[in-house]
């Protein structure tokens, strides 16, 4: 089981920060919520600030955990993902490892070929803007 974090990151227009795994990774062509591994003796949320800074050259405050992680698994790979809210505190995010980035509004989030692991994510985002 791979412990894995993300952060979901939303712009001030209400707009949610979407990534393209790059082709030649796992799943590539999937889009997902930025983030990855944590490493041994990492806390989620230190892992996640640094994998944010790594992937997409921005500072950010991670905030408030989403309700449940995910596992999932395709046979091959078995992942433990929990995601978190995020602010950008410095920077512009730039694909340093995605194949692209795109900031989608809620109502888009479902335009998307999201990740497996990512639609519980995508789905409690959808009901939370429901209110």
């Amino acid at each position: 089981m791979i412990n894995v974090v993300c952060g979901v990151i939303e712009d001030t227009e209400g707009r949610f920060l979407a990534c393209c795994r790059a082709p030649d990774k796992h799943l590539g062509g999937f889009w997902e919520f930025p983030g990855g591994k944590i490493e041994s003796g990492e806390g989620p949320r230190a892992a996640l600030a640094r994998e944010l800074a790594e992937e997409l050259g921005i500072t950010v405050a991670v905030g408030k955990e989403f309700s449940a992680p995910v596992e999932w698994s395709d046979g091959d790979v078995k992942i433990h993902l929990r995601a978190f809210w995020c602010e950008i505190e410095e920077g512009v995010p730039a694909a340093l490892e995605h194949k692209e980035l795109r900031w989608v509004r809620g109502e888009e989030l479902l335009s998307l070929r999201w990740a497996p692991a990512d639609i519980p994510f995508v789905t409690e985002i959808l009901v939370a803007k429901r209110g």
